[in-house]
């Protein structure tokens, strides 16, 4: 019988009254809220979602992110995040409920220069999504606890200023359906995280910037932007 040649655990996350969340993979999906597609120069016709990932390792609960190396123009996104307790390959959006643990407010931080560049070049642009602390989260409250609704207010701020502001209602494709057809491509499972999109506003972030992220009854995030060598 083999033994493990290293040692290593997967990154786990706190959640709201207790517990750790273990992360096994980071779903994230482009362009869910119509005018965000807009100000991102896209159609916002209801066409099949766009997917992309970062790694488990982005996530961060540290409330210090420092400023990513080799960037000129890093922006925020504020997305509301679905943990899956249980997954499954092609399953209907009508059986995704039983199978998610929990929500959390999270933040898809990217290097929006470096994304362009890459864009341009025709070149895959995961590492403006992937890089260190790329996905600052809040605590997870359990689905059992509640979950929020149509109506319920996504917002962030930086230095106290609102720059994004909707209802999570306004999706183009709602979480059960997103799960649904992300369950067509991949199989998903316990541990995965899934970012479901970001309203309009998404703008610049400078070292020193304070930003509060919420979603309506979730516990809030806050986090502030610093220099790589004051993270710690």
């Amino acid at each position: 019988m083999s033994s493990r040649v290293i040692d290593w655990q997967p990154p786990e996350i706190a959640v709201s009254g207790g517990g750790r969340f273990p992360v096994r993979h980071v779903w994230c999906v482009g362009r869910n809220y119509a005018e965000h597609a807009r100000e991102m120069g896209e159609d916002p016709e209801r066409s099949e979602p766009v997917f992309f990932a970062k790694p488990a390792r982005s996530v961060d609960q540290s409330g210090r992110v420092a400023y990513p190396a080799d960037t000129t123009e890093l922006h925020h996104e504020v997305e509301m995040v679905v943990f899956l307790g249980a997954g499954g390959k092609n399953v209907p959006a009508a059986d995704w409920a039983e199978r998610i643990f929990g929500f959390a407010v999270g933040v898809d931080l990217t290097r929006r220069d470096v994304q362009a560049r890459l864009k341009k070049a025709g070149q895959p642009w995961e590492i403006s999504k992937g890089f260190d602390q790329s996905a600052p989260m809040g605590l997870i409250k359990p689905a059992k606890h509640g979950s929020p609704t149509s109506e319920a207010l996504i917002e962030l701020q930086v230095n106290g200023v609102v720059r994004q502001q909707a209802s999570v209602g306004e999706m183009i494709w709602l979480t059960h359906e997103l799960l649904e057809r992300l369950s067509r491509q991949v199989t998903l499972n316990a541990g995965d995280l899934i970012f479901t999109g970001t309203p309009a506003g998404v703008g610049p972030l400078r070292v020193g910037d304070r930003v509060k992220a919420s979603v309506q009854d979730l516990p809030a995030l806050e986090f502030t932007l610093v220099t790589a060598d004051s993270s710690a």
